[in-house]
């Protein structure tokens, strides 16, 4: 691993920082020492794939077929085939494949399903997809983060293999698209369901009606169900840094459903509050008070936490 170019490592740092000191310094502190490279590549390489997507330059069709040249690329690096004229970002996934040495399934996990994710995000753009879309949008992405997070940090203590491992960020991802809301919607992305809104003859742009706030309700308290679970599940991980990255990650977005309710669940375009001191102060003190009632919740919880979750369909 050290033996790659550095190149592609001191970019994807770059990329990180700008894009997320948060993860930057979680990457940094808490991702195991020779792990430390590739995660930055990792989260680097689809920052970039998802500005480029997310960006006004360039019509939908140009978009599908930067996704596709990235599909590609994903599947030529795994067959091992030579890739020459790579720009500098793809350069980093290059690296990163040349990386995984297929003992251990959570790279390929990430890279595949952060992938599809990608592939349908320059898809749906423009139009109000269905809930089974939504749903298995956020499993892939689920999945690809939870993998990623356990293949970079504790990599050598893997976490029980269990369904309810998804949950967090399950949750998370529908914690992120309600805060979302109106800016994605802005650009053509609709994170509620048609299904909702033609049964309630509202349209996505009726964030204040009745009927969208009682839908933003239920997304809530879906979340706050899959955090509890999540939490739970977290607490059975062996690595004490993979727990406390898990925690500090689910904080930050169970603040922001804290703020959706006092909102009486009326979104808005932003929300300025989630980068002050309070809700610093906030996560930090949620993460370290999960950290310390791991006992607790492995001795009075372990019942609960082996019964089986269903991910909403």
């Amino acid at each position: 691993m050290n033996a790659k170019p550095k190149a592609s490592y001191f970019l994807a740092a770059a990329i990180t920082k700008t894009a997320s000191k948060q993860t930057y310094y979680t990457i940094r502190f808490f991702a195991d020492r020779n792990f430390v490279e590739d995660a930055y590549r990792a989260y680097g390489y689809f920052r970039w794939v998802d500005d480029r997507l997310d960006g006004e330059v360039g019509v939908l069709a140009e978009k599908i077929a930067f996704v596709n040249r990235q599909k590609n690329l994903l599947e030529a690096c795994y067959r091992g085939e030579a890739q020459p004229g790579l720009c500098a970002e793809e350069q980093m996934l290059a690296d990163l494949v040349c990386s995984d040495t297929g003992k251990n399934p959570g790279l390929q996990s990430y890279l595949r399903n952060m992938m599809a994710v990608m592939e349908f995000d320059a898809e749906r753009r423009g139009r109000v997809v269905s809930q089974a879309e939504l749903s298995e949008y956020t499993r892939k992405l689920a999945m690809a983060v939870t993998d990623a997070m356990h293949y970079f940090i504790g990599h050598d203590d893997p976490a029980p293999r269990r369904e309810t491992r998804y949950l967090a960020v399950t949750a998370a991802h529908i914690t992120h698209m309600l805060r979302d809301t109106l800016e994605d919607a802005r650009v053509g992305y609709f994170n509620i369901p048609h299904e909702y809104l033609q049964t309630n003859g509202i349209s996505p742009q009726d964030v204040e009606s009745r009927a969208y706030r009682e839908w933003v309700c239920s997304r809530v308290q879906l979340a706050r169900k899959y955090f509890r679970a999540g939490r739970e599940n977290l607490a059975q991980v062996k690595s004490w840094r993979c727990r406390l990255a898990g925690y500090a990650y689910t904080a930050r977005f169970e603040w922001m459903l804290r703020i959706i309710a006092r909102d009486n669940y009326c979104l808005r375009l932003e929300y300025p509050e989630r980068k002050g001191l309070l809700a610093a102060l906030w996560m930090g003190w949620s993460s370290l008070a999960s950290i310390a009632a791991c006992p607790w919740i492995k001795a009075g919880h372990r019942e609960l936490a082996a019964q089986p979750v269903r991910i909403e369909k």
